[in-house]
């Protein structure tokens, strides 16, 4: 896994403009954004890793990437509306600017994925973080084995990022699966809690890598589906970017015992954290 850095600034905890390119409400709660640092540097990240995105004069949230950064020189971000900041945020549109402050973290160890089955569970809101995993598989497909996803969300207006859901059901190069928990009329998919994805495939195995993000409740049911398939712990990876806040160790909101989910993390083999007190 990579070190928290940021080739692009001298400190980082001094923040960069980013342009907003593109900016769209793609839920009732959740704003989409694309942009491009306004410098007219590339911002180089890796999968899994995060920022912390601000506005001047009301704060600074940290946000998974969600977008790969093969992307080019645009990257995207995220923003479920809750508090102060992010209402703020949500009232920009293309051709405004917010602040951005990292990359930071470990993102996804991509090395030890490729050659390999790779299977990501993503729940709700959790598809962002592993959204710039998901395009990065795609845009280097020869690189990794059999590549399976599954999402869930509680309802068929909470699913994220349609354009994007439509084709991965239509794409030969992996296997695409997602559930609701209350369905509506139109929705003619499968109904349940994302585990009973589990019985409509046949993809993975013992050596299949496993990326898990999504709500607390979610990954322990997960996990116990893949110890039922003899998937080693070893081999799965959660994503606990919703315990982070400050992004750079300092206000210690995100320690589980000896580790900081953002100097740490967010990205973890599950094998080295499941000892750990109420890391999941």
């Amino acid at each position: 896994m990579s070190c928290t850095c940021n080739d692009n600034n001298e400190s980082i905890f001094m923040p960069q403009v980013a342009e907003i390119l593109d900016a769209q409400m793609i839920t009732s709660t959740e704003k989409h954004f694309k942009l491009k640092l306004q410098n007219g540097e590339r911002f180089d990240y890796e999968p899994g890793q995060i920022v912390e995105a601000g506005i001047f004069g009301y704060g600074e949230v940290p946000l998974g990437l969600a977008s790969s950064p093969t992307n080019g020189d645009s990257f995207e971000l995220v923003v479920r509306v809750m508090g102060k900041v992010t209402k703020a945020m949500a009232s920009l549109e293309k051709g405004d600017t917010m602040t951005i402050r990292g990359p930071l973290g470990n993102g996804f160890p991509v090395d030890e994925f490729k050659g390999q089955d790779v299977l990501i569970v993503a729940g709700g809101i959790g598809l962002c973080p592993v959204r710039s995993m998901i395009e990065y598989i795609l845009h280097h497909r020869d690189d990794f084995g059999k590549f399976t996803l599954f999402f869930g969300a509680k309802t068929p207006s909470d699913l994220l990022f349609e354009e994007d859901l439509e084709a991965w059901r239509c794409d030969s190069c992996m296997q695409y699966m997602d559930t609701v928990d209350t369905p509506d009329s139109a929705w003619k998919g499968n109904v349940g809690v994302i585990t009973t994805l589990f019985e409509h495939t046949k993809e993975i195995t013992a050596e299949t890598r496993v990326i898990i993000c999504g709500p607390p409740i979610m990954y322990k049911f997960v996990i116990s589906e893949l110890d039922k398939m003899g998937v080693s712990r070893a081999n799965i990876y959660v994503d606990l970017e919703r315990r982070m806040k400050c992004g750079v160790g300092k206000c210690g909101h995100c320690q589980i015992n000896d580790k900081y989910v953002c100097m740490d993390g967010p990205v973890f083999r599950y094998s080295d954290i499941e000892t750990l007190e109420e890391a999941i």
